[in-house]
């Protein structure tokens, strides 16, 4: 019997996968409505992305299939959502991040920036989550934390051997960069990133020090997740909202752009990153602000110990090489044309130059991201770098360019790519079908409510639902319902799926949560219950900071206090009776 249990249980997710369709049959037979054909479709997608007894992006793929059999949408139509231009945006700055990867330019950054901030135990966690934060604005929030984690654990482990050698007499700290154990362990990530952790345990730590570690680790990988809430590119859930507010509301007028978003989301990533310092500070190291801001005894020593790491580590890399001050360069201007394209408050580059016969920009932020990109194959990496070749003598080789069709090919995240397209056309199916219609009309006696509840409320549930699931499939299935929820009660619809979108970046509880949580977990001597009692309050303070900025400086950039005239569609009560509109904060 228990031999028949394990073969089940070692076969459930192809059980799942083949019985689970089949199970949610009765729904569209009984029920022969296109509404309950786009419902079974989306329900059979969640579960399967909940289970994930699919990879993601195979998941994200059956709206092929599915939308064009029962009748919901042409398979030409669907297939176009799967490289719209929300995903040719995506795909350009993952490029441009692969290029600051693949030369090291993020490390000097990171390397540069503690330098400059110092390493007292205060300052140092807060440089720490200062420099991840940044760089996970613009490259993955996974290869910035596999970055910083070793480089702060190599900080940690000379300061406290700093104090060590302070306490036993000993004047000759050691400054070698190195592992503490020779045996380690691979722990594959869902991205398929390997990150190599000690599979013997650390030399025994006084309390003191294990807490400065389990802080410096939470603060790295809390850091990485919250960094990617303030650029459009620097998190999947944020690209999902842009994609689907074009989608859902055509006539948007580009509402949601870099420029904008970063108006509203880059004052809460400060005052969210900042709260969460203060928090792990006084959580971890108490209250005692002399000694952790390093002016008790012997804190000059360990300071020395780890400034000296740092330069050692800085000055492995050499002097910047003309790849890395051309993507440097290069990557400014990429940042300067997306502000400057369309910013809303005076007239840019797209609206003077590139206007259409209405006044809108027909260049958009997935333009410049792939122009951007396309000149990094040309520029090469060397000048001059002419070389011979070594297989044929008199030969002569030119450099590769700064990024090839190879490197993009190995570090490119395809899943994602296909993942955004899938909840695309999962989102354009849910209008097509009517199911958000439909859900919009059952959702109409919310408008009782106070608005400013009702984004808390949504907030709190997207936020305890992203510690279960990916971010990306969580915003992919609620920001459909929420916009037709928005339009059913006379709210902007923006005042909804924006918070609902940081909220989605919220996962700080579990390390299964994100890879970010994942690699830390590795690194840290970390238990479930460190990580779920820091992240349990930090929650709950993103929370408050996200409510803080959808009813404040939010309203002013996408005007919340009004129901615009592009969210009228499907929606005659509003066109009835306009003073039913609700405002936030009423």
């Amino acid at each position: 019997m228990a031999t028949s249990w394990q073969s089940l249980w070692a076969y459930r997710f192809y059980l799942i996968v083949l019985c689970l369709p089949i199970f949610l049959l009765p729904l569209p037979i009984i029920v022969q409505t296109k509404e309950a054909y786009g419902a079974y479709s989306i329900i059979l997608m969640a579960l399967l992305w909940c289970i994930e007894a699919l990879p993601l992006a195979v998941t994200a793929l059956f709206p092929i299939i599915l939308f064009p059999l029962m009748g919901i949408m042409d398979a030409a139509e669907v297939c176009i959502e799967y490289f719209n231009d929300t995903n040719v945006l995506s795909f350009g700055g993952l490029m441009v991040a692969i290029a600051i990867e693949h030369w090291n330019l993020h490390k000097r950054i990171a390397l540069r920036v503690l330098l400059i901030i110092g390493v007292r135990p205060a300052l140092l966690l807060l440089g720490f989550m200062l420099v991840t934060a940044f760089l996970s604005m613009w490259v993955s929030n996974t290869a910035t934390t596999a970055m910083m984690l070793p480089i702060g654990h190599a900080v940690l482990e000379q300061l406290q051997g700093s104090q060590k050698n302070v306490e036993e007499g000993s004047d000759n700290p050691s400054f070698e960069l190195q592992e503490t154990s020779s045996q380690k362990e691979v722990i594959k990530l869902d991205n398929g990133q390997a990150v190599s952790a000690s599979s013997e345990p650390r030399t025994q730590k006084s309390e003191e020090q294990s807490h400065f570690s389990q802080a410096l680790s939470l603060c790295i990988c809390y850091s990485a997740s919250i960094g990617g809430i303030a650029t459009l590119t620097g998190t999947t859930p944020n690209l999902v909202l842009q994609g689907q507010v074009n989608s859902l509301f055509p006539q948007n007028g580009n509402v949601v752009n870099f420029a904008s978003w970063f108006g509203f989301a880059f004052p809460t990533m400060i005052i969210l990153l900042l709260l969460a310092w203060i928090w792990l500070l006084v959580l971890f190291l108490g209250f005692n602000f002399r000694k952790n801001f390093g002016f008790g005894e012997g804190e000059e020593e360990k300071k020395q110990a780890a400034l000296q790491v740092i330069k050692t580590q800085h000055k492995l890399l050499g002097p910047m090489s003309f790849a890395e001050v051309t993507v440097t360069v290069l990557f400014i201007i990429l940042v300067v044309l997306w502000f400057t394209r369309e910013p809303g408050f005076f007239p840019g580059w797209g609206d003077t130059l590139f206007a259409n016969k209405n006044g809108k920009s027909m260049a958009s932020d997935g333009t410049v991201a792939v122009f951007i990109s396309l000149i990094m194959f040309i520029i090469p990496s060397k000048i001059p770098g002419l070389t011979q070749d070594p297989q044929k003598p008199g030969k002569l080789n030119a450099p590769p360019a700064i990024l090839t069709w190879k490197t993009v090919n190995d570090k490119m995240p395809w899943n994602i790519l296909i993942l955004l397209g899938g909840g695309f056309a999962l989102a354009k199916g849910s209008e097509k079908s009517g199911l958000s219609e439909w859900l919009g009309d059952k959702l109409t006696p919310l408008q009782h409510i106070p608005p400013p509840a009702t984004a808390v409320i949504l907030c709190l549930f997207t936020a305890i639902f992203t510690e279960c699931t990916s971010n990306v499939a969580t915003t992919t299935l609620l920001l459909p319902i929420l916009a037709s929820m928005a339009q059913a009660i006379c709210l902007h619809p923006l005042y909804v799926m924006l918070p609902c979108t940081l909220a989605a970046s919220l996962a700080f509880m579990l390390p299964v949560a994100t890879p970010p949580n994942a690699i830390a977990f590795s690194f840290g001597g970390l238990k479930v219950s460190d990580m779920a009692r820091a992240g349990f309050l930090l929650n709950i303070i993103g929370v408050l900071a996200i409510t803080l900025s959808i009813n404040s400086w939010s309203i002013s950039i996408f005007n919340l206090d009004t129901f615009p005239s592009w969210a009228y569609s499907n929606t005659s009560q509003c066109l009835l009776n306009p003073s039913n509109s609700t405002k936030p904060g009423l």
